[in-house]
């Protein structure tokens, strides 16, 4: 008997009412290998914040960034359990207790940090018959861009205070970071070449090591590599959540540019050739959704890296940010309505985190059902 992904929280649905909601593949997986690298649209027990302060690079505009930081805490915690760390965490809930966030699902733990972005130095989980797997990774600030020591002591931090339930795994001999693979629960990893092969990374493997590795370590059937697409002004060397994104094992959402004049155009073109090439394991072609790319939004002289495709999904909803553009902003929640039926689509103003080159995704990490106190 496999894991089943997704036991019933306090207070939430069944497995009956998310079959029904949702099918049964997106929320439920039974009789599947162990250990399991989940889907994010596996059911959840919480999702992480790492908080911005002072000491960050947010701190010229801290307060503009706490608003959206605000927001995101607000819709997750109207939902699920959310944890947020922050070396004096006590000035963050006096700050969304003021702002009217529903305290009672919210989880505070104190923790020294250098920066904010949970997506890349959070615990990657796996499920296993005997319970969850938290696999800390070295984050080593994209490639050695930017300093990363206290980030990467925060999964152990979390795990030694209890915020999270499972066995801690070392993978600190290898650099990875959670933004830079999507899985779909059922063995297909996706994933991009000009991230997972910098010399800055694991410089001293080549692309057949680094995908057996991946196998062995997530156990996987299939590693998908996108040779193509980035964005301007992107720190983490083309992250795939920042491209394309699994929404269910045979539909991909992905970043499409419609103007021959973009810079972009021609690499996002040669990555949604690329995609249309993919089969899944039963050898059919993906349903492929795309998502427009915002138009271009310049700040100090830099087009920041917008994409709609930095989006979190959540048990009944999906968060996704947003960039003051109606027209595209409603396209991007079009198609994620048709990529989540049934879910709700919220979209969050993310024009303060591209600022510093990342969006929702990156600042968020999910934790799969019994791995969140």
């Amino acid at each position: 008997m496999g894991y089943v992904v997704g036991m019933p929280l306090e207070g939430a649905a069944t497995e009956k009412d998310y079959q029904v909601r949702f099918g049964k593949n997106m929320m439920w997986q039974e009789e599947v290998r162990s250990p399991l690298l989940p889907a994010e649209w596996a059911l959840q027990s919480g999702v992480q914040l790492t908080w911005p302060h002072e000491d960050t690079d947010w701190a010229p505009m801290l307060a503009e960034v706490e608003r959206c930081f605000t927001d995101i805490a607000r819709e997750v915690a109207r939902r699920e359990r959310l944890l947020i760390v922050h070396p004096r965490p006590e000035e963050v809930r006096e700050k969304l207790t003021q702002a009217g966030v529903p305290m009672d699902n919210i989880r505070f733990q104190a923790c020294d940090t250098n920066d904010t972005w949970a997506r890349d130095h959070g615990a990657i989980t796996m499920l296993d018959t005997d319970g969850p797997l938290l696999l800390d990774f070295t984050f080593n600030g994209w490639g050695l861009k930017f300093a990363a020591d206290k980030d990467n002591r925060i999964t152990r931090r979390l795990v030694e205070a209890g915020c999270l339930k499972g066995a801690y795994v070392n993978r600190l001999g290898f650099v990875l970071e959670g933004g830079s693979i999507e899985s779909d629960g059922m063995g297909t990893l996706l994933t991009t070449s000009q991230c997972l092969l910098s010399p800055n990374r694991n410089g001293q493997m080549n692309r057949v090591e680094i995908e057996e590795y991946l196998r062995r370590t997530f156990h996987l059937q299939r590693v998908l590599w996108l040779d193509h697409g980035y964005l301007k002004g992107d720190d983490t060397d083309s992250h795939v959540d920042t491209l394309a994104r699994f929404c269910d094992p045979e539909t991909i959402a992905y970043v499409q540019c419609e103007d021959p004049a973009d810079e972009h155009y021609e690499e996002l073109s040669r990555m949604e050739k690329e995609l249309q090439a993919f089969r899944t394991a039963e050898g059919k072609p993906y349903r492929l959704l795309p998502l427009p790319l915002p138009a271009p939004i310049v700040f100090e002289g830099e087009r920041l890296p917008a994409t709609y495709a930095n989006f979190l999904i959540l048990n009944d909803a999906v968060l996704y940010p947003t960039y003051a553009q109606p027209e595209k902003d409603a396209r991007a929640a079009e198609m994620l309505c048709k990529a989540f039926p049934g879910r709700d689509i919220v979209g969050i103003d993310c024009r303060p985190l591209i600022k510093q080159h990342g969006s929702l995704h990156c600042v968020t990490m999910q934790y799969p059902a019994g791995v969140m106190r």
